[in-house]
């Protein structure tokens, strides 16, 4: 299999929708998901862009995955690249997919002079850290994921 990564764009946002849907019935989170293909489109493309995409498509032009990434910062480091999801198609993992999207992504870090790469992943998807593992990644347990949803940001007092 041809295997051809690319950075996203506006006219794939239907199938990464289809992709997060994927993502979260495997996280058994569907119904969490509150995000629609136009925010997407809003929040990714144009003057203000929030994330970007890349995008793993066969020789067919058959998307097989994405990871969406986005950028910040470290008070301590500088500049860091996030990646808030790599999904690839069921059907087409433990074919080195997830590895080359991560190795884009990798280039695109050292091209933008990143002092670091960061994501989470949950402590029950082995596969995926198996993956992290083998690439050498620092799974670093003693930080703990802290977020605030919508409503709790709407009723967070004014102090």
């Amino acid at each position: 299999m041809k295997l051809t990564i690319r950075k996203g764009n506006i006219d794939d946002v239907p199938i990464v929708y289809d992709l997060i849907m994927e993502l979260a019935i495997f996280e058994k989170e569907a119904d969490a998901v509150e995000n629609s293909i136009e925010q997407l489109k809003n929040d990714g493309f144009g003057e203000k862009a929030f994330y970007k995409l890349l995008i793993a498509e066969n020789e067919k032009q058959e998307v097989l995955g994405m990871a969406l990434y986005y950028y910040g910062y470290s008070t301590w480091k500088g500049k860091l690249l996030y990646l808030d999801d790599l999904v690839i198609r069921e059907a087409y993992r433990k074919r080195g997919i997830g590895t080359k999207l991560i190795s884009k992504l990798f280039e695109i870090a050292r091209e933008e002079k990143m002092k670091f790469v960061k994501w989470e992943v949950l402590d029950w998807n082995k596969p995926a850290i198996k993956l992290y593992k083998k690439l050498n990644a620092r799974l670093d347990d003693s930080w703990i994921a802290c977020k605030f949803d919508e409503t709790q940001i709407k009723n967070f007092p004014k102090l």
